[in-house]
């Protein structure tokens, strides 16, 4: 590999597909060479954007090609596991979407092979990447929001309805990574609850509360059978609380000066509780496409050799809570809570 550019081959390129593609194209130290896609129309649409990039239908293309240093896939997930060990197995780096597999013990295989060769594995975990989410880890570490007690987190729609994943694993991989990625540990037990109401055995809408070792939850609320489009999250801390909105066109953030505290200096029951009401603060937020820092810290992680943020350990952490929420959801007789390890 020439130690100034990395050459590449996106795999994929539907739905979400046209726009890694896009962002791979556009980024520094790299060079687009190969567009692969089962669609020969598909194909076809792409090879009009990209000129400079070969096309071919076959996979294998890129995986015999020696001077390919990375591939990037974008295929529907059944599809992630036996291209991303493939690729790894030809000698190349890989950015995998999320979730990276479908099993834990998929994902684990991947990690395994990847850290013994030596190569980058970076699963597509968007909002890790967000400025906005970069920004919330930057309240929690300055310890601006106190201790932070509990977040919760909705992605909720009406459709896109799928009909070979649940909403859990449709929607919720965002959140479980966003969640990892600002506690900064894994927690010790899962509860959840969800139910089918379009397709049978497919769940619709999902509740799971995350249990921390250090005492704090997270709750995730998924679905694609709601009235409204939500992509929120609060956080809830001892001094202050904060809560981004996706959705919104502005102020993204915005941090409230409010709190309780519990008075030991006060005899009487209904004074023992201190209510603070404060400010709102909403901070500049870069517009910044998260997808063009993702994509240009996998580029960099293979130039200038460190750990991608979400690497393929970070995937195999959300993978195994989807299993374990997976698990609760089907289970036959009623679980309280399923340890995640």
């Amino acid at each position: 590999m020439s130690h100034d550019l990395v050459r590449l081959g996106v795999v994929g390129l539907g739905g979400w597909g046209k726009f890694v593609v896009r962002n791979f194209s556009q980024r520094d130290r790299s060079e687009l060479v190969y567009i692969c896609d089962s669609n020969p129309f598909t194909l076809k649409q792409h090879q009009s954007l990209y000129p400079q990039a070969k096309t071919t239908q076959e996979y294998s293309d890129l995986l015999e090609d020696p001077s390919i240093d990375a591939i990037v896939i974008a295929t529907p997930a059944p599809f992630h596991f036996e291209m991303v060990k493939a690729a790894l197995n030809a000698g190349k780096h890989v950015y995998v979407e999320k979730p990276m597999t479908l099993t834990s013990e998929h994902s684990e295989e991947l990690v395994e092979i990847s850290e013994s060769r030596g190569l980058k594995l970076m699963v597509g975990h968007l909002l890790e990447y967000h400025p906005a989410v970069a920004k919330m880890k930057q309240q929690i570490d300055s310890g601006d929001l106190g201790d932070v007690h509990y977040m919760y987190c909705q992605r909720v729609n009406l459709g896109v309805v799928r009909q070979f994943e649940n909403a859990f694993w449709s929607l919720a991989p965002h959140d479980i990574s966003i969640i990892l990625y600002l506690f900064g540990q894994e927690p010790t037990h899962i509860t959840a609850s969800g139910q089918s109401f379009l397709q049978p055995g497919i769940e619709d809408v999902v509740f799971a509360t995350l249990h921390f070792p250090d005492g704090r939850l997270a709750n995730i609320h998924v679905s694609w059978l709601d009235p409204h489009k939500k992509r929120s999250m609060v956080l809830v801390g001892s001094e202050k609380m904060l809560v981004f909105d996706d959705m919104a066109a502005s102020e993204k953030i915005r941090i409230y000066d409010k709190g309780a505290q519990f008075r030991n200096d006060t005899a009487g029951a209904l004074q023992a509780i201190n209510v603070r009401h404060g400010d709102i603060h909403s901070p500049h937020i870069p517009g910044t496409e998260p997808l063009a820092l993702e994509t240009q810290h996998f580029i960099d992680s293979i130039l200038d050799d460190f750990t991608p943020r979400s690497d393929g350990r970070d995937g195999l952490r959300v993978v195994r809570i989807l299993e374990k929420v997976e698990q609760i959801l089907h289970s036959e007789v009623p679980v309280p809570a399923i340890k995640v390890a």
